[in-house]
């Protein structure tokens, strides 16, 4: 990778995370606005925004030629179903003052991940990632033993995202058309609730305000703009490097759930955060140790 590519993949990473972090600000404008309905908008008007993007960039034959691969279509309603109960979940924690849980799940995101990644793709797991696990299940456990409850907002966006990851890996197409199809196999599921069986204040576009419809709408735009330039970024950057980026999005919920909206960290979920964290420490640690070494192996290699 050349500097200008590097530098340009840092912005874009960048840009993706703090998008995706400063996203709850946005739900937050349209609390009032039940999350079931939220969600249908972030559907529809995804996979048309999408629509207009894939026009604009002349990519309908890569997403001709996936879709003539019958399998990994119907797997994409897999990944559909994950990424719409994600975004459910996340927009339902964001208006009902769960903030903070939502950023503790997505800290546990990637040890969720590499957990899977030994499960399911055979990975191995080195002493300290073993290490930083152990550290998030104790987390877990100890607020459960303590105080008899179980972090689910958090545990649920977690395993949601990371299951959504490792079938998204396992079909591999590419971002765009990915959430093309995604979008496009809960479309008629999405259409049909908001126009034929929801009926509150809001769910009737044509009674609602401007300012109203053009936030709704707007949720096609908060939902694909952080993506694109995440798989831009991911095209730039070495996945050693771009995952070291994916902590700034929780932090600035966790930022956002504390200064901004009063939310207020428990004595449970404060000694969660902070096995958690613990864990992310190591983790980090671990990845920066075996990339250092992994340079200077394949120096050693280049100069015999």
């Amino acid at each position: 990778m050349d500097a200008k590519q590097t530098r340009q993949g840092v912005l874009l990473a960048l840009a993706a995370y703090f998008m995706w972090g400063i996203a709850p600000a946005y739900f937050k404008l349209i609390h009032y606005v039940p999350a079931d309905e939220i969600l249908t908008h972030r559907v529809i008007w995804s996979f048309f925004f999408m629509l207009v993007l894939i026009s604009l960039s002349r990519q309908w034959p890569q997403v001709k030629k996936s879709c003539q691969n019958r399998k990994k279509v119907f797997a994409m309603a897999l990944s559909a179903v994950l990424i719409g109960g994600n975004w459910l979940l996340f927009i339902w924690a964001v208006n009902n003052n769960h903030m903070l849980e939502a950023s503790l799940g997505y800290f546990i995101n990637p040890l969720v991940n590499v957990l899977l990644g030994m499960i399911f793709l055979g990975e191995r797991f080195r002493r300290m990632q073993w290490v930083a696990v152990g550290l998030a299940a104790c987390g877990v456990l100890v607020q459960l033993w303590t105080f008899g409850s179980l972090p689910i907002i958090a545990l649920g966006l977690a395993f949601s995202f990371a299951f959504y990851g490792l079938v998204r890996k396992k079909i591999a197409v590419d971002a765009q058309t990915g959430m093309l199809v995604e979008t496009l196999w809960l479309l008629p599921i999405a259409a049909i609730y908001l126009f034929g069986i929801a009926d509150s204040s809001t769910s009737h576009m044509g009674q609602n305000s401007m300012s109203l419809n053009l936030l709704l709408i707007a949720a096609g735009v908060v939902t694909t703009i952080p993506l694109l330039c995440f798989t831009a970024a991911a095209t730039r950057l070495r996945l050693s490097t771009l995952g070291f980026f994916q902590y700034i999005g929780p932090t600035l919920m966790f930022l956002l759930a504390v200064t901004f909206y009063g939310e207020v960290i428990g004595k449970d979920k404060l000694l969660t955060f902070g096995f958690i964290w613990a864990a992310l420490a190591l983790f980090i640690l671990d990845a920066v140790y075996t990339q250092r070494n992994s340079r200077i192996a394949a120096r050693a290699v280049a100069q015999k």
